[in-house]
């Protein structure tokens, strides 16, 4: 059934089908945009949240790089704004909005442009769309949402960790790009613990419940692949062609990039094999479980099969005094447990001879009833 929330989602795209280029259009979900501005230098780092666009004039008059942050898109005056202060195409402010956008880098005539994907906060997997302009001294990036790798970035800065206070722009962009595709290893860790715990479960006592978590890993392994394999050749045409905005050691640390998402990328094609061996070994331990099952309802039909013929015969009570054919056992005195007492006799041959065949029971139980001797006559024929 379609809830409120696909609803407004499909009217969405409907909408931006057949819509003019350069079409600014939130998402009706989209949360209202906060604006975060961090101003540092080697030596200086401030950050504050602004309301007014107009106020970032005060932040370019002094020497630094600036980081302005915009986490939400349901503020399309806001956005506006700031495409209008930092002459950001239309077209590129279409793609910030349109969060369905493949991961890609294109060259403006004042900025680089990024689109990548990221990971949301939450314990449960999710990406949104990261949208970064690179210009000559800032960094302007577009998140949907709270986003834990742009955290992590932030605290660098603040605590002067590494040496991303002393470099320029271009290396906050890589810091930026390079976190947001490190968060993904993490996520492959945790896929590779997973899959451990689901391939002793597997073996064990496969349930719909594992089924469920091995098509959530894959679905996963999917939206990550589809996350960063667009980014490999994007980044290799930057490194190759190079920009004014990237210096010669960025552009080495670009490569470093390049090298994790060809790592990511070789780890996701292991962990679609495995997955896919996970699933056949699924497969094959609901069919095992499915055969020991009809083996067992076979052995207690087999088992009722003598048992019920019996009790048919004597169920049909023929009268003894008409003739003395007529079940001469029906007068004795000890005729019904004598009765019982054979059945139950040839229910414990038939459970001896499945056991000794191997067709039910422990391995320890059949080789102790293995241990019973032989009939004599079957001795004989096979000394004959």
């Amino acid at each position: 059934m379609e809830t409120a929330a696909d609803q407004r989602t499909r009217t969405y795209m409907e909408q931006l089908t057949g819509a003019p280029p350069g079409t600014l259009m939130p998402d009706p979900d989209a949360i209202d945009s906060q604006i975060q501005v961090i101003r540092y230098t080697e030596t200086a780092f401030e950050t504050c949240l602004v309301e007014d666009v107009a106020s970032l004039d005060s932040f370019f008059e002094e020497e630094g790089t600036v980081w302005i942050r915009v986490e939400g898109l349901g503020g399309i005056d806001r956005i506006k704004a700031l495409g209008e202060f930092f002459q950001l195409d239309r077209l590129a402010l279409e793609d910030v909005l349109h969060t369905r956008q493949r991961p890609k880098i294109e060259e403006y005539d004042a900025q680089l442009f990024f689109v990548a994907r990221m990971r949301s906060a939450g314990e449960d997997f999710d990406t949104q769309q990261l949208s970064m302009f690179l210009g000559k001294n800032y960094v302007l990036t577009f998140q949907e949402g709270p986003a834990p790798c742009l955290d992590i970035v932030l605290d660098r800065l603040k605590t002067k960790r590494g040496r991303i206070r002393s470099q320029g722009p271009d290396y906050l962009a890589y810091c930026i790009l390079d976190a947001a595709i490190d968060f993904f290893y993490a996520e492959m860790d945790r896929y590779g613990e997973q899959m451990d715990v689901i391939e002793e479960q597997v073996l064990g006592n496969p349930s719909d419940e594992i089924l469920a978590a091995i098509y959530t890993l894959k679905n996963n392994a999917l939206a990550i692949r589809r996350s960063v394999s667009p980014l490999r050749e994007a980044v290799n045409t930057l490194i190759r062609d190079g920009h004014p905005y990237l210096s010669e050691g960025t552009q080495t640390h670009f490569r470093d990039c390049l090298d994790h998402i060809a790592h990511i990328l070789e780890l996701l094609n292991t962990y679609r094999e495995m997955l896919g061996g996970l699933l056949d070994i699924y497969l094959s331990s609901v069919n095992n479980r499915m055969s020991e099952v009809m083996r067992v309802l076979t052995v207690i039909a087999t088992l009722f099969i003598p048992l019920t013929f019996l009790a048919g015969l004597y169920g049909m009570n023929f009268n003894h005094d008409a003739s003395p054919w007529n079940m001469p056992e029906l007068q004795w005195y000890w005729g019904y447990p004598l009765f019982l007492l054979i059945m139950l006799s040839i229910a414990i041959v038939q459970l001896l001879f499945f056991i000794r065949k191997g067709w039910i029971g422990r391995p320890r139980l059949r080789l102790l009833i293995r241990r019973i001797p032989q009939p004599l006559h079957r001795k004989k024929r096979r000394r004959g």
